[in-house]
């Protein structure tokens, strides 16, 4: 199911790039030889011929291509470029219209993201757990603990500004170079100076969450054939400790249950205001059965709807937001610790639902239009970006780059493409 999820994206994401490209290049009349969904080396699945454009599907779910005439691409046609440029050719046409044939894809893509955005705003509105509803703190990983956080910290301010979730806050302290947290502890007011590395620290540990929503162990539902089904324990029991050991919160009881799997156990939990002993075995996996209430249920969400006019700015603003969240997180690759986090298709995949969510679905689908835009407009021969770097080069030196040039930077583009693709393909499958 999440493959099939990937690959649908995939080729609605892709589509909607090359469709980018085709739009621009007939409206300035410039042929286009094929138009293709995925790649198809050798066979396609399907194709036909309308006018002077093939169309069809090939069976490498790698991407697409659009073939525009007389433009140097991935398709490595040299056959083209050995005659004089035809009017209905790329190399013929104005600056201008060059230059939006060449970012029509990643255009397309990125008002894709924008429309996706407001129609996910039109349909469920925006619910989040603002920052100070947040009762119980942060939930802190080995990362934040080292810098000085505790758990159970509730954090007011990040330098001088005070984040609306906790999901901003830590997007500040990662990528902006925030100096200071204030945090409430025990009533005080503690200020943590965050140390200069702090990125590198939370990249390096692949498994950190760096802060989570902190909540308690309230049983929400009980799975039958299990240690707590055969208990006394009930719906809405708060399980504050195990045998002598206290947990505090649900991740409290995860760390501190492992050690007594296959033991008996008193669990301690709070049932109407009364503390209640309940016995207990934990099972070989050092698990009961349980599952807990979660942020959602217990703490006081808040939900904004949108009429379809508003729900326009607000998928812009999204569409901007996430952006710029990509662009500064995309520094974190040229690191050491950020280069060991790259993902292909397998990281992709693992993102979407294992049942089919369409809300998730098409969450997913406006982040990788907005990451399948941003990366494309990379300055690296054989992307689009590529392109547009010669089209300015072009532009300053009132020269066109020689067609023998181009095809040597495609070919070195594709290589340093292919290059990446593999390393984080290579470091995929190393984490599996």
């Amino acid at each position: 199911m999440q493959a099939l999820q990937l690959i649908i994206t995939l080729a609605l994401l892709v589509f909607i790039h090359e469709l980018g490209h085709f739009t621009f290049a007939k409206l300035s009349k410039t042929r286009v030889d094929k138009f293709y969904l995925f790649f198809n080396p050798w066979f396609s699945l399907f194709k036909f011929k309308k006018g002077e454009t093939e169309y069809g599907i090939g069976w490498l779910p790698l991407g697409g291509y659009c073939k525009i005439a007389g433009m140097v691409d991935e398709s490595m046609d040299k056959e083209q470029l050995h005659s004089e440029p035809k009017p209905w050719e790329y190399r013929s046409k104005t600056w201008a219209q060059r230059f939006m044939i060449t970012i029509g894809g990643v255009l397309f893509n990125f008002i894709g993201a924008i429309l996706i955005y407001s129609a996910l705003s039109f349909t469920y509105g925006k619910t989040y757990l603002p920052l100070q509803n947040l009762k119980y703190g942060v939930y802190c990983d080995s990362t934040a603990l080292s810098i000085g956080f505790e758990n159970g910290d509730k954090i007011l301010m990040v330098d001088d500004k005070q984040p609306e979730t906790l999901g901003k806050a830590i997007t500040q302290i990662l990528l902006d170079n925030a100096q200071t947290v204030t945090v409430e502890r025990g009533g005080k007011e503690v200020a943590i100076t965050l140390p200069d590395d702090i990125e590198n620290r939370i990249v390096a540990n692949p498994n950190s969450f760096f802060m989570m929503e902190n909540f308690p162990f309230v049983i929400d539902s009980i799975m039958p054939n299990t240690p707590a089904s055969r208990s006394d324990l009930r719906v809405g029991d708060r399980i504050v400790a195990i045998d002598s050991v206290p947990t505090v919160s649900f991740m409290d009881f995860v760390t501190e249950v492992k050690p007594f799997a296959g033991k008996d156990v008193v669990l301690t939990v709070v049932r109407h205001g009364f503390d209640e002993k309940i016995p207990i075995t934990i099972s070989s996996e050092g698990k009961i059965g349980a599952y807990t209430k979660t942020a959602d249920d217990l703490f006081d969400m808040v939900t904004e709807k949108y009429s379809l006019l508003q729900s326009i700015p607000e998928g812009i603003k999204m569409g901007f937001g996430t952006l710029t969240f990509y662009v500064k997180q995309f520094k974190l690759i040229f690191t050491k610790e950020g280069s060991q986090q790259v993902g292909s298709f397998v990281s992709m995949g693992k993102m979407y639902d294992k049942t089919w969510n369409w809300k998730h679905f098409w969450t997913l689908a406006a982040l990788f239009s907005v990451i399948l835009a941003f990366m494309n407009i990379l300055p690296i021969p054989g992307l689009d970006g590529g392109h547009l770097l010669f089209l300015l080069v072009e532009l300053i030196i009132r020269r066109k780059p020689s067609e023998k040039f181009l095809m040597k930077a495609q070919m070195i583009g594709m290589a340093i493409i292919f290059a990446i693709f593999f390393y984080a393909l290579f470091l995929d499958f190393g984490r599996l």
